[in-house]
C-alpha cells in the first residue's frame, strides 16, 4: 500500500517540530513511530528529516506511507462485497447479516477480511486489513476500514473520542410492541456475564460506562422500529440496552430468540458520519435496511425520518 501526504506549514505559525506539527494534524503516537522505521518516510522541503527537526513557515511536509506485507493469517477468498465509498486512506463497507468481520476458527473463509483480502490481491496490492467499527457477525450495515496505518491510527482515536471528534453512528433495531417512553437515553453499565465468556449483562458495581440514546421511528404489524445512536462501544451494547429497557431485539438467539418474523438480530448499522481523518472533509453515508428487517413491517413499509 503507497501513500503520498503533503503538508504546508502556515506563514504565520511559530517554528515547531514535526512530530508536534503531525500531532497537531490527528497523527497518534504510534503513527510516529512507525514513520520512523522508514528513514526516508518523511521529508521536509524534499530532504529526509527526523520528527525532532524543526519546521519553518512556509515549509512543505511529506509524508511517504509505504506497505509491503498484507495480513498474513487471513486467506483471500471471493466473497460478495459491498462497497458504498473508497478513497486513498479508507473505505465504507455495507456488511451482509452472517458475516463475521475477522476469520476465526468456524469462519475461517467467510469473513469481511476474506473478502478484502481477495479484492486486494486482485490489485496485486498489499494490505493489512484494519476495522475501525466493528459489528457483530449477526448485524447487519456499515463499518470503516482504515488502508493504511496513519488513516488507522486517526481514525482509532477518532472513534475513542467521539464526544469531542465527530463519529457518530446510528442504528436500527426491530423489538416488538410500542416502546415506551418513545425516546430517551439509556445509562447503564456494561460487564461479562457471570459463566459465559460471550454474553453481556448490566453490571452497577463492575460493568463499563455505556450510553445509548434511542427514539422510536415507526410502529407496524405490532412492532417499534427503533434509531440508536452510540455514545460508547461496548461489546452487544444496544441489544442488552433494549432488553434492560423491557424490548428486546427480536431474533437475538442470546438475549431474546424470538424467530418468529427474522432469524437474526434485527439491528442494521444504518447511517454513519465522520470528518475524513486525512482531508477534513464532512462524511455521511447511509444503508438502505435490509430485506429481513424490512419484511417485519408487513405490507407498508417502515417510516424513517
Amino acid at each position: 500500500m503507497e501513500r503520498t501526504l503533503t503538508y504546508t506549514t502556515d506563514h504565520f505559525i511559530s517554528p515547531l517540530p514535526v512530530s508536534h506539527f503531525l500531532k497537531q494534524k490527528g497523527f497518534s503516537s504510534q503513527n510516529l513511530v512507525q514513520l520512523k522505521k522508514d528513514p526516508t518516510a518523511v521529508q521536509a522541503n524534499g530532504i529526509p528529516c527526523f520528527m525532532n527537526h524543526i519546521l519553518q513557515p512556509g515549509d512543505t511536509l511529506t509524508l511517504h506511507i509505504h506497505e509491503e506485507h498484507s495480513s498474513e493469517k487471513i486467506p483471500p477468498v471471493e466473497l460478495p462485497l459491498d462497497i458504498i465509498y473508497e478513497d486513498e486512506d479508507l473505505m465504507v463497507i455495507n456488511k451482509p447479516a452472517g458475516m463475521p468481520i475477522h476469520p476465526s476458527m468456524n469462519n475461517y473463509y467467510n469473513s469481511l477480511a476474506n473478502s478484502l483480502a481477495y479484492y486486494f490481491a486482485q490489485q496485486n496490492c498489499p494490505f493489512v486489513f484494519r476495522c475501525i467499527n466493528r459489528l457483530d457477525r449477526d448485524t447487519s450495515g456499515l463499518t470503516i476500514v482504515a488502508k493504511h496505518y496513519v488513516s488507522a491510527g486517526m481514525l482509532s482515536i477518532m472513534i475513542a473520542n467521539k464526544a469531542s471528534s465527530g463519529i457518530t453512528r446510528e442504528y436500527l433495531a426491530i423489538v416488538k410492541g410500542s416502546v415506551l417512553p418513545s425516546g430517551g437515553t439509556i445509562t447503564a453499565p456494561l460487564g461479562r456475564k457471570e459463566g459465559s465468556i460471550i454474553e453481556r449483562c448490566v453490571d452497577f458495581e463492575k460493568g463499563e460506562s455505556a450510553v445509548t440514546h434511542y427514539r422510536v421511528l415507526d410502529e407496524k404489524n405490532g412492532h417499534s422500529l427503533v434509531s440508536l445512536i452510540l455514545e460508547t462501544g461496548r461489546t452487544h451494547q444496544i441489544r442488552i440496552h433494549m432488553k434492560y429497557l423491557g424490548y428486546p431485539l427480536i431474533g437475538d438467539y442470546l438475549y431474546n430468540p424470538d424467530m418468529a418474523l427474522i432469524q437474526r438480530q434485527a439491528l442494521h448499522a444504518w447511517k454513519l458520519s465522520f470528518v475524513h481523518p486525512i482531508t477534513g472533509e464532512k462524511m455521511q453515508f447511509t444503508a438502505p435496511l435490509p430485506e429481513d428487517m424490512a419484511k417485519v413491517a408487513g405490507d407498508t413499509p417502515w417510516s424513517i425520518s
